[in-house]
């Protein structure tokens, strides 16, 4: 397998390098919100001018046929993931039949929303730069690529012990049978000694989000912290990592990993070296979970800070909406769009047109049956 030079850094590995990076901004969702209202005229059950979309070959695709052509097995399976991202699961807090298109028909994505997302990547890189400098190392695997992102933890929990703070930490869990994956922003200490996460929110306008942004910022900050804390208990473990990922932990790690490592200080041959490290690292060295949720939204074009919010734990309500959002996953349901009083989002979707839950006056207009394991 070719090579792929990585930009990593000199304290830390980039999320991005360890094949591992979560879209921890609200770019993208941010843009679908109104300039001045979220009430509007538009309808749930009113179809739109046309059920077509282009395809990458330039060929109109009619969304409805074309799905029917999809198998009936679990959207784990047909869209072959081995884990989720945390952002997976707060899209489908702002829109489930959204996210479920964008899986479906990748490459849609306009020009001025992926401005927009480049922008906020930009911002969160800056951010990244104060902290460590940016080198690059080859990776030939994908147990290189979750090797740097070890590497990574186990530098950053050192960092944040001794001067109190670290950013973009990687975190990995188990959630319903699922391996769900994320970057936090930022991890500190406060005066207090308490342990506080930290997520940065980019606005293209210089204005607070509405309040179904919110709720959907509030949930993945929710989503960090229950994983975060599973791993500093011990609740998360390294069958449940390979079993997800198919990694191979014995095979060797690529040179320039093993040149990195060792320049961290880390005596290691194998992913499975790093995982042990890593695991022990996270358990052993007091850190505490999280005791505060902070979110801070700041101007893009200004960098001014908008405001910032705290956010309550609700464990209850975590549980049950991933409980429902995995649920789709499994197979176990359809995908859901927004209630009729969210029908706003609908203005700004690229698929408003082609949605079969708007066309459906919201319900699905086909059910698919999940698969069901035949009994030997």
């Amino acid at each position: 397998m070719a090579e792929t030079g990585e930009e990593v850094s000199a304290e830390e590995v980039s999320a991005e390098a360890s094949g591992f990076s979560d879209l921890s901004d609200s770019e993208f969702l941010e843009y679908l919100d109104l300039e001045d209202t979220q009430e509007s005229s538009a309808s749930l059950s009113k179809p739109g001018p046309s059920s077509e979309l282009p395809g990458k070959d330039g060929k109109l695709i009619n969304l409805p046929k074309w799905k029917r052509r999809l198998d009936v097995s679990p959207p784990m399976e047909r869209f072959h993931l081995k884990y989720l991202y945390v952002t997976d699961l707060s899209a489908q807090d702002w829109c489930e039949q959204h996210m479920v298109y964008e899986k479906e028909l990748p490459g849609f994505l306009a020009p001025e929303k992926a401005n927009v997302l480049d922008t906020g990547a930009s911002i969160h890189l800056a951010r990244e730069l104060e902290v460590h400098d940016l080198v690059t190392i080859p990776i030939t695997t994908k147990e290189d690529t979750w090797a740097v992102k070890f590497l990574n933890i186990l530098s950053m929990i050192p960092v944040l012990q001794s001067e109190g703070r670290t950013r973009e930490f990687p975190v990995f869990g188990e959630v319903e049978g699922v391996l769900l994956v994320g970057v936090i922003d930022e991890l500190c200490y406060t005066a207090k000694g308490e342990l506080e996460l930290a997520e940065l929110k980019t606005r293209r306008r210089p204005m607070l989000p509405l309040e179904a942004q919110k709720k959907k910022d509030r949930f993945q900050v929710s989503l960090y912290k229950y994983i975060f804390d599973a791993m500093v208990q011990g609740k998360v473990t390294s069958a449940s990592l390979i079993h997800h990922t198919k990694l191979c932990p014995d095979k060797p790690l690529g040179p320039s990993v093993l040149r990195h490592a060792r320049q961290g200080g880390f005596s290691v041959k194998s992913l499975g070296d790093l995982m042990e490290l890593v695991f022990l690292s996270l358990t052993l060295s007091d850190l505490p979970v999280i005791d505060i949720l902070r979110i801070e939204y700041i101007h893009q074009e200004t960098a001014t800070v908008l405001g910032t919010e705290t956010v309550a734990f609700e464990e209850k309500e975590v549980k049950g909406k991933v409980q429902h959002y995995m649920a789709y996953w499994m197979g176990h349901r359809e995908p859901q769009g927004v209630d009729v009083e969210e029908a706003w989002k609908c203005r700004t979707c690229n698929y408003a047109d082609i949605c079969e839950w708007r066309k459906g006056g919201g319900m699905p207009s086909c059910t698919l049956e999940p698969q069901t394991k035949k009994v030997k």
